[in-house]
């Protein structure tokens, strides 16, 4: 299942304007249950983490997160990067026509190779782990990036059907993955050897989480992959679709989470 097409003609349809742009933005925090998990952390770590702080958006795609914190926090200055050289470009001219390029910088780059030291307070990356096979030495790059009491945060999918992949024949609904996904104790191994001391992994999209995410993206990039023409039947699926997604990633958010498909790790240096 390709997902790159489809985040390229959404990418072309809503960087035409400003308010299209910023309208991407506010669907995909509706949408995307791990939004709402990470923009929680972003609310409760915020006050421990210093006002003017350096922060590195570690495989920024269209930018949401970069948004959502220069809104959150006005005096943080940060850099986002992501090896794809189109977004980067579409990302740095909205910055630029916000008026916030001054506080938020994109850059192509390829995040095995980031050799910056005691530079970040705050690392934050979103659906990136599952996408390189160097994720040792990424986290050694990580940890040496931030500064000391730095914060490191990941999500990304779990082995317990992530990737949409529930045993061994089966392949992942991702094409784009590399690993179908961390357990817990496998993820909190490798930040502990990268150096990170405090580790702390809970499970997001259980039973209510995994549910949306099949209503709300499985079956919806399912339509696309078959044909465009269902990007005009989408608004009317969602009519349906979403009020029962929203009310089951109320669920996911607020209920401790015995096991499910996603991962949400905090590091600390």
């Amino acid at each position: 299942m390709q997902y790159e097409s489809i985040k390229k003609v959404l990418g072309e349809f809503f960087t035409k304007s400003l308010f299209l742009r910023k309208t991407l933005y506010f669907l995909l925090d509706l949408i995307l249950l791990r939004a709402w998990h990470v923009y929680r952390v972003l609310r409760k770590t915020g006050p421990r983490i210093s006002e003017n702080a350096h922060v590195l958006d570690a495989g920024s795609g269209f930018g949401q997160y970069s948004w959502r914190m220069s809104r959150l926090h006005k005096g943080w200055k940060i850099k986002a990067v992501d090896i794809n050289n189109e977004q980067i470009k579409d990302c740095n001219e909205f910055f630029k026509r916000t008026g916030r390029s001054e506080r938020v910088i994109f850059e192509k780059g390829d995040l095995t190779a980031l050799s910056e030291n005691d530079t970040y307070d705050f690392i934050i990356s979103v659906d990136v782990m599952e996408h390189i096979r160097e994720d040792e030495l990424l986290f050694s790059n990580f940890f040496k990036a931030l500064k000391l009491n730095g914060i490191l945060l990941i999500s990304t999918p779990s082995d317990k059907g992530g990737s949409d992949v529930h045993n061994e024949k089966e392949n992942s609904f991702i094409d784009e993955h590399v690993r179908d996904g961390y357990g817990k104790e496998e993820i909190t191994a490798k930040l502990k050897a990268a150096g990170f001391n405090r580790v702390t992994v809970k499970y997001t999209y259980g039973k209510a989480g995994s549910i949306s995410w099949v209503l709300s993206m499985k079956y919806p990039v399912k339509m696309v992959n078959k044909s465009y023409l269902f990007f005009l039947i989408l608004p009317f699926y969602y009519l349906f679709a979403f009020p029962v997604s929203f009310f089951l990633n109320i669920i996911d958010l607020n209920f401790r989470n015995k096991t499910g498909t996603g991962l949400l790790v905090i590091a600390e240096k």
